[in-house]
């Protein structure tokens, strides 16, 4: 018999409980997870008799269903209030504290599954492996295998299947129990009239075409998810349920309403960043949901960067995003962006407008991809000169996510790849430009308080010669969001371009970063990372020939709840350049 006495934090008289359980760890965690008195006396070691007394009554039937959850139907369970059984004690009683409950368990003999048996299942039903003879009979598989049976049944239609009955004998001498379990799939139904609840500015239409239910298509509950999260994707909603009818409609059809509860329409944010030599950065924007009715949004936000900083002059960005959904289908929106940017890079300057109008299909809520057209115009001037380019583009871009936190990840990966064909204008060349980003999460230990974390970055920009290609869409290394401890953009490309005998940087036409995370909780609220940082620029496409260096450090993170608050130290490890110097980095969010 395993006895755990917890004697809880109070004064001299505080209530004591005492588990005595004749069982295995699973067993005498299961017992106080499921004890009402042990999470009364947990919450106040001084609590009234009346409510001590009350939850110890109740913990007859709340630990009977632990035990049987765990396939042990013959416990024999004791509660005892300073020696007396519950059961024999009045609510109203003495105002004498209580001193020990005493809670002595014993499980009996684990019980397993005999004959078992569940009937009609739908073709393709998938029923729990552990639902068979010599399975220990523990009630949550009965649980699932219903649930799996009656779900089989609506998926092919039939939305009122349900449990018409079932038989559960328990043997005790054999320590055996036998199920049989018998579904009613009712009708096949198909979906009836549509109800809209709850709409207030987002025309009723819009809610309909987003939701894409059909009256008098066959109801599948995979669809009714689908069309939820797809009202809920717009933004412009609080929440959303799609309910069905209790009662079948007219010729076998189910009634189904959508309702609804719209957000406040206008929403903004700011943000900043911190660098010892990126400077400031300063970031904010303004969000008008249901611009026009359709659920659609405007998005509109600015950016200043390297503000103090030595990286050139200050840079800055306006641009405006605007979103309609279900626009080529239900799940397709319609994109459109534009964009004035000015950048003032230690190696180059470049004033660029661009545009883009395009499509975004969401395939699932891990994986959507983007495609359009786009057009960009940028004078600059670098080593190779003062230019002027004209670009048409045909972007295309995937991303993959299975990150269980986007802001704060402890598991999962994330990727995505971008292609873009161009061709070029003016000073511009044509060509293709290919882009991957790479990441992956690994937790260990309790709550995943360890984190590994890894990102791979590839970029290239294949077809012209680097004086045909942008400055801008070169690649440098170094900085916060390549290496960190390198100076920003210290490693490019050095060559003698304009014929003077001394070698000009400028940037290479692909880009190789590798960087690596420990991150480790010591609070709820704080955590320590280590880094280490690997880049390569290379003069080519194909990453022959270029350098590489690297950089190291040790950062903190604050958690605020809604994201980590980033602060990293950062030192260089190796590189062409001897920096020797510490780079400081502050900002909101991991930094992959």
């Amino acid at each position: 018999m395993a006895v755990v006495t917890a004697v809880l934090p109070g004064v001299a008289a505080a209530t004591q409980v005492q588990l005595a359980i004749a069982g295995d760890d699973e067993i005498v965690d299961a017992v106080r997870a499921a004890s009402l008195v042990a999470q009364t006396v947990s919450d106040d070691p001084d609590a009234p008799r009346r409510d001590i007394v009350a939850a110890a009554q109740a913990d007859y039937r709340r630990l009977l269903a632990a035990l049987y959850d765990r396939g042990h139907f013959g416990p024999v369970i004791s509660i005892r209030v300073d020696g007396t059984e519950a059961t024999d004690l009045p609510l109203i009683g003495t105002g004498q504290p209580v001193r020990i409950v005493r809670i002595e368990v014993a499980p009996g003999p684990l019980f397993r599954l005999g004959a078992v048996g569940v009937s009609p299942v739908a073709g393709g039903t998938e029923l729990p492996e552990d639902f068979r003879a010599g399975a220990p009979a523990e009630t949550a598989i009965l649980r699932e295998t219903t649930a799996a049976a009656v779900e089989g049944w609506r998926a092919r239609g039939h939305a009122k299947a349900d449990l018409a009955s079932q038989e559960i004998v328990a043997d005790h001498p054999e320590r055996q129990l036998d199920v049989a379990l018998r579904i009613a799939p009712g009708p096949r139904l198909r979906y009836g009239p549509i109800g809209i609840r709850g709409e207030e500015n987002v025309r009723t239409t819009q809610i309909r075409r987003i939701a894409n239910l059909s009256p008098g298509d066959v109801f599948d509950p995979e669809e009714v998810e689908a069309a939820a999260r797809r009202l809920q994707r717009t933004g412009a909603f609080r929440s959303v349920t799609v309910t069905e009818a209790e009662a079948v409609g007219p010729n076998d059809t189910l009634p189904m309403t959508v309702e609804v509860i719209e957000r406040l329409p206008r929403r903004f944010g700011f943000g900043a960043e911190v660098g010892s030599t990126e400077g400031l950065g300063l970031s904010a924007f303004w969000l008008h949901r249901n611009l026009t009715g359709f659920a659609d949004s405007l998005r509109i936000e600015g950016e200043a960067s390297g503000i103090g900083g030595d990286s050139g002059g200050a840079d800055f960005r306006l641009g405006a995003d605007y979103v309609r959904p279900a626009t080529f289908n239900p799940e397709t929106d319609l994109t459109f962006g534009i964009e004035v940017e000015r950048l003032d890079q230690p190696d180059f300057i470049s004033d660029r407008f661009s545009t883009e109008i395009g499509a975004r299909r969401i395939v699932s809520d891990e994986f959507q991809y983007t495609y359009g057209f786009a057009y960009t115009f940028s004078k600059t001037e670098d080593a190779f000169g003062e230019r002027e380019f004209s670009i048409l583009s045909v972007p295309a871009t995937a991303i993959y996510d299975r990150r269980d936190d986007p802001l704060n990840p402890a598991d999962g990966y994330y990727v995505e790849a971008g292609l873009e064909p161009f061709q070029g204008f003016l000073s511009a060349g044509t060509g293709l430009r290919f882009d991957a980003d790479l990441r992956g999460y690994q937790g260990f230990g309790p709550e995943r308080g360890t984190v590994i974390a890894a990102r791979f970055q590839l970029r290239s920009v294949f077809g012209p010669d680097r004086d045909d290609i942008p400055p801008e869409w070169l690649f440098f290394s170094g900085g916060g969001g390549t290496v960190r401890g390198q100076p920003f953009q210290d490693l490019a490309v050095e060559e003698d371009v304009d014929g003077d005998g001394e070698d000009d940087r400028v940037g290479g036409k692909s880009f190789l970063g590798i960087s690596g995370e420990l991150r480790q909780a010591v609070t709820d609220s704080i955590g320590l990372v280590g880094f280490v940082d690997v880049g390569f620029v290379s003069p080519e496409a194909d990453f022959t020939g270029g350098e590489s260096h690297a950089g190291a450090g040790v950062g903190v993170r604050y958690n605020t709840g809604i994201g980590p608050i980033r602060l990293d130290l950062g030192v260089p490890v190796s590189g062409p350049n001897e920096n020797k110097g510490v780079e400081i980095y502050i900002g909101i969010g991991q930094s992959f």
